[in-house]
């Protein structure tokens, strides 16, 4: 058996003894849920819980919180987001908390990017769900100052119209990162290789919503752990790999021989957000 939260072997169902630090402080809790996915539910439970967010806008998501060891769905002092399977036309959806555990777990294994605790929990008609933990909500119960890309740069739909997660560019976030974060050649980085995964992954999600700023304890600003990473390709065949462009003037040249990204772009884009003089991008222009 593996464990469902990062697939170590183990003899016994649910989760191991760090996923369960990790996720619960090391509290026992089910791998299966006491009631059935909101699609099979045929009480109120999920009434006025349901919250819309974005995977290609069909997606769902439900705040719970720990209680005596059990978790519960919550209006408030939620500590945790629960993701069920999604509705909708798009393709392979009963897939989808698979995709997103999958790819949030080969993230941080093989690239060390920094993610939330994450897992796959069940509901008790045995329907899976993502659950992740929060990262903006302290041990008392309040909650970090965040702010995401979007509302950094002052990108709305009522100044930017529908299309206003995709209207930037990545460089333009990188330009973001090094005004508004101290520590810019860190954060950097991180910022970097997030685009990086999220090309070679196929995330045509990563809009300007899905990278964020937060405040730290002693005050200062860090990139958030990423968030909502998946491979959008396996639901909706014809997206794109990248959900906004790398340059905000367009197109490399490189990009119009070949017809995608290649290293020559991924190096370009280094220079431009983060550091001009680096040897590896001197020779490109």
């Amino acid at each position: 058996m593996n464990c469902a939260g990062c697939f170590r072997e183990q003899e016994i169902e649910g989760y191991c003894k760090k996923c369960l630090k990790e996720l619960f402080n090391g509290q026992k809790v089910n791998h299966v849920l006491p009631f059935n996915s909101p699609y099979k539910e045929e009480s109120d439970l999920y009434t006025n819980l349901t919250k819309k967010m974005s995977i290609s806008g069909v997606q769902v998501k439900y705040s719970m919180r720990l209680e005596e060891g059990k978790l519960i769905l919550t209006e408030k002092g939620g500590q945790y987001i629960l993701k069920p399977i999604p509705s909708g036309q798009f393709k392979n959806l009963d897939q989808a908390p698979a995709n997103e555990h999958l790819t949030m777990q080969i993230a941080r294994q093989f690239f060390k990017i920094t993610v939330p605790p994450n897992a796959i929990i069940y509901f008790s008609d045995h329907s899976p769900a993502y659950l992740v933990r929060r990262f903006d909500v302290k041990p008392d119960g309040l909650k970090y100052q965040q702010e995401d890309f979007a509302q950094i740069a002052q990108v709305t739909e009522e100044t930017h119209g529908k299309n206003y997660k995709y209207d930037l560019s990545y460089e333009e976030l990188g330009t973001l990162v090094k005004k508004h974060i101290s520590m810019h050649k860190v954060e950097i980085e991180k910022f970097f290789r997030l685009v990086l995964f999220n090309y070679v992954f196929s995330n045509g999600d990563a809009h300007v919503k899905n990278f964020s700023m937060i405040q730290t304890d002693v005050g200062d600003y860090v990139l958030t752990p990423a968030y909502d990473l998946l491979c959008t390709r396996l639901h909706a065949p014809d997206e794109s790999d990248m959900a906004l462009t790398l340059f905000k003037d367009g197109f490399s040249d490189a990009y119009h021989a070949q017809g995608f990204y290649t290293d020559f772009d991924f190096l370009l884009l280094g220079k431009k957000t983060w550091h001009k003089r680096h040897p590896r991008c001197k020779d490109y222009q």
